[in-house]
């Protein structure tokens, strides 16, 4: 029983020893995985941050392009009649949006959808005044026609789209 009692005198130090050795050893080993944590974060916020906000830019760009007027006045020519004029937006409309699909990976599901409704609400525009227009009339009868619709228009997606974006944006300032 002397022996069993000595024996324990040095087992159980030497225990707590090693169990406080343990202790040491996980907090170091937790506090250095959260520093390059820290640092793996920083970095990549460093190369990732610039990229989103030229991804912001380029859809806050698209946006703008897309709005019923600075469409229409890019694109319309005096001499296209109203059905060209139409092909030729919604062609524009098409090529401006698949341009600029990847910029999606660098927002919210929501903010994208919200982009993505703003297009649609645009073609939607579009394609009301082509069917309220006489289909020989001229292209500059379709521009009145969308401007017209546009003025009337009570949900603007393309507002709500970019302010989606921009507040998206505003939570790295």
């Amino acid at each position: 029983m002397a022996y069993f009692i000595e024996l324990l005198k040095i087992i159980v130090p030497a225990g707590l020893v090693i169990y406080g050795m343990y202790l040491v050893i996980v907090s170091f080993l937790s506090k250095e995985r959260e520093a390059k944590l820290i640092t793996l974060k920083t970095r990549n916020s460093d190369t990732v941050l610039p990229i989103r906000l030229q991804a912001a830019e380029r859809l806050c760009l698209l946006l703008e392009r897309l709005t019923p007027n600075n469409l229409v006045r890019r694109v319309n020519d005096q001499a296209y009649s109203a059905r060209e004029l139409h092909s030729l937006l919604l062609s524009e409309i098409r090529e401006e949006f698949n341009h600029n699909l990847a910029q999606q990976v660098y927002f919210s599901d929501e903010a994208w959808e919200s982009v993505r409704n703003a297009v649609e609400g645009v073609i939607t525009l579009v394609n009301r005044a082509m069917q309220e227009v006489n289909p020989e009339a001229k292209g500059m009868d379709l521009a009145k026609k969308i401007f017209q619709l546009s003025l009337e228009q009570k949900n603007d997606g393309i507002s709500f789209a970019l302010q989606k974006v921009k507040s998206e944006i505003r939570v790295y300032f």
